[in-house]
């Protein structure tokens, strides 16, 4: 239910314009999946020289979506495509900035290595020769060396190059599960053979030994202190009910045979992010709120003593989500990203007094990188993709032109922030999005587009992924729609009360939000009552299905990845946590089981006709329950379809699957709101 794009660090005030939106132009269509580059994997050679990322083109003959390593000229911005064929993922600079390395499974049908590729010039050279599956690494300080997270147990690993080329059929065994969480969204049921661990590779010979090889526990994302003489990473045990969403930190010299010691233990369910301090004697970290409500983002940061352990929280004063952190150069304080209402800005915590000071104001940063001086940043706002700038002096200079071309065709809507009071009286902020030529006083066909989570929220960007509200939403503008963006409860831009308000109370005071803000629109005059449509994609789609069983006024829906059943999802998603910890298991308290599965138990009430769609490899949000609301709606009569798009996960990546999506989104509207 959660998608989150990772937002990014920005170390100065950002005083810039970004590139206004064509005056006049075409609508969104659906075929322009196919000319969207969306940029990432932001990073800063060590000298500022040179920036590397990844653009992500969607090839309409091969039906494939493929990420290319690129780099740009610090002084100059021009870029250069580095890489062709085969997807390329997790672009890093080695420590003397001499290589652009990154992973690849080249050719196609071989497994996923280490490539390094020389900036001087030449062709990239595979540096691993390893049959297990890398899944991230961390360069050493030296150079000589990489850490690579990898699956499956140690001695599976090869230890040399010689094993190159060599092809080693594996038998196909039973899946044995002996842990609660089992189950994961791409990688699939989580057996002990899909655990991770750490390998230290010799960069030079190829060679590759095990650094961490407990059965029962799973190893990742390490990172070097800034003198190369230790390795930080988190390690999960996941065989008993009670270790669920603990991480335990460890320390670790980086060579064969070295026992790694443990720092502290932490209860941080979501993503955790380490960092070294440039002294190496503090380690950054990530701690949860408590289980109950792991499920609406609001980690805080704290920092330990590397020697001793000792833990101190920093900034608890913040009363905002924070999705990343960095130690500044100086060491003096910790750069974090902050979502709050609407938008994604910058701040400074302080490392001795724990003060929170704001960078900027009013944007979306979705990524940061800084090196020797240079920071660059991933930006976007309403109308413009998120594109590479070079920050200098508070301002912004491009260094990235991807997506100019097809933007500067397109005449999108104009995006206003709105306010309004919920059922008892709750304030809730939102946007609504005109489109083109909108006219005051001329009532239109409005969409309610509901953003996933349900943390997160939605803000002023505009995202080319498979999965981007920012996007549908403009695409239904260019369309001559209405479009309302409402950041209901439960959403993480409003602070942890705001977000935990609906702890166990699932489509309730969300649906009353969603609902006021639709009131609101009908109420300036904009939304036409009689033309309304609802919509979403993973908690968006469950929203979808509650707030269908709660209002008939809707005369079109869309559930993408939704469920109304909720206890048809016990044991089949991966929020095996989540259920325990907020609602106990079904057989505890049934009947608040039955409350939040109200859209399926209570089908009956619903008639709006309701486009249903998922992935049917999605352990997200299982197929299963898009197929339980179709059955219930078939059964009833009420116009309905399920469209099943094979071998896709909770996020669409087949270019082909996105563009149909698409025209299916804006088919069903039509037809029942025109």
């Amino acid at each position: 239910m959660r998608l989150k794009s990772l937002t990014a660090l920005l170390s100065a005030l950002l005083v810039f314009t970004l590139p206004a939106a064509a005056l006049a132009g075409r609508a969104l269509a659906p075929d322009d999946w196919y000319r969207f580059q969306p940029v990432s994997d932001l990073q800063v050679a060590p000298d500022g020289s040179a920036v590397a990322y990844l653009v992500t083109t969607y090839d309409k003959e091969t039906d494939e979506s493929r990420a290319a390593l690129w780099s740009a000229d610090w002084a100059r911005g021009e870029g250069v495509q580095l890489t062709r064929g085969e997807s390329v993922s997790d672009p890093r600079f080695s420590p003397d900035g001499r290589y652009l390395s990154y992973l690849s499974a080249r050719p196609a049908s071989g497994e996923t290595q280490l490539w390094l590729l020389d900036r001087r010039g030449g062709e990239g050279r595979a540096v691993s020769h390893v049959t297990q599956e890398i899944t991230a690494y961390a360069w050493a300080p030296d150079g000589a060396h990489v850490v690579l997270v990898m699956r499956g147990a140690a001695e599976d690993a090869k230890a040399d190059a010689k094993s190159a080329g060599k092809s080693e059929g594996k038998a196909v065994h039973p899946i044995v599960i002996d842990a609660l969480q089992f189950k994961q969204d791409k990688e699939g049921y989580l057996s002990a053979d899909m655990r991770t661990h750490l390998y230290l590779l010799d960069v030079k010979s190829g060679e590759c030994v095990a650094l961490t090889d407990e059965a029962g526990r799973a190893d990742s994302d390490p990172v070097f202190s800034p003198d190369g003489h230790e390795l930080a990473f988190v390690g999960n045990r996941l065989g008993r009910p009670s270790d669920g969403g603990h991480d335990e930190i460890y320390l670790i010299e980086p060579h064969a045979g070295a026992t790694a010691r443990r720092l502290l233990s932490t209860f941080s369910p979501n993503h955790q992010i380490l960092d070294f301090s440039p002294d190496g004697t503090q380690l950054s970290f990530l701690e949860g709120a408590a289980p109950k409500f792991n499920a609406y983002i609001t980690d805080a940061l704290s920092v330990a003593d590397v020697r001793s352990g000792v833990v101190r929280p920093l900034a608890r004063s913040l009363d905002r989500a924070l999705y990343a952190q960095k130690f500044a150069a100086d060491g003096r304080s910790i750069l974090v990203s902050v979502e709050d209402d609407g938008y994604q800005y910058p701040a400074a915590v302080d490392l001795a007094t724990g003060a929170v000071t704001p960078l900027a104001q009013k944007m979306v940063v979705h990524e940061l990188a800084s090196a020797a001086g240079h920071t660059a940043v991933l930006v976007s706002d309403d109308h413009s993709a998120p594109e590479v700038y070079a920050l200098e002096a508070g301002k912004l200079r491009r260094l990235s032109a991807h997506n100019d071309a097809l933007f500067a065709e397109l005449s999108l809507g104009s995006v206003e922030d709105i306010r309004f009071r919920s059922r008892g009286g709750t304030e809730v902020h939102g946007q609504i999005v005109k489109p083109p030529g909108f006219k005051p006083g001329q009532r239109y066909p409005t969409i309610l587009w509901i953003h996933g989570g349900p943390n997160g929220q939605d803000d002023h960007s505009l995202e080319l992924w498979g999965y981007g509200p920012p996007l549908e939403r403009q695409f239904f503008a260019t369309h001559g729609y209405v479009v309302l963006a409402i950041n209901y409860r439960g959403g993480t831009g409003r602070g942890a009360a705001y977000a935990r308000s609906i702890l166990a109370d699932w489509g309730h005071k969300e649906v009353e939000d969603l609902l006021a803000g639709v009131d609101y629109a009908i109420a300036q005059g904009i939304a036409d009552p009689e033309r309304l449509g609802i919509g979403g994609w993973s908690y968006g789609g469950l929203l979808t299905d509650y707030t269908i069983a709660s209002d008939t006024r809707f005369k079109a829906a869309i559930s993408g990845a939704g469920s109304g059943n909720q206890t048809a999802m016990y044991g089949v998603d991966q929020y095996q946590l989540q259920y325990n910890a907020e609602l106990g298991p079904p057989w505890r308290d049934t009947a608040l089981w039955l409350k939040v599965s109200y859209p399926f138990f209570h089908a009956d009430r619903i008639r709006t006709p309701t486009l249903f769609l998922g992935g049917d490899k999605d352990f997200n949000v299982p197929l299963a329950g898009g197929e339980q609301m179709y059955q219930a709606l078939a059964t009833l009569g009420v116009p309905s379809q399920l469209i099943i798009y094979p071998g896709e996960f909770h996020v669409l990546t087949r270019p082909s699957f996105l563009v149909d999506r698409t025209q299916r989104y804006l088919q069903w509207m039509d037809r029942y709101l025109r």
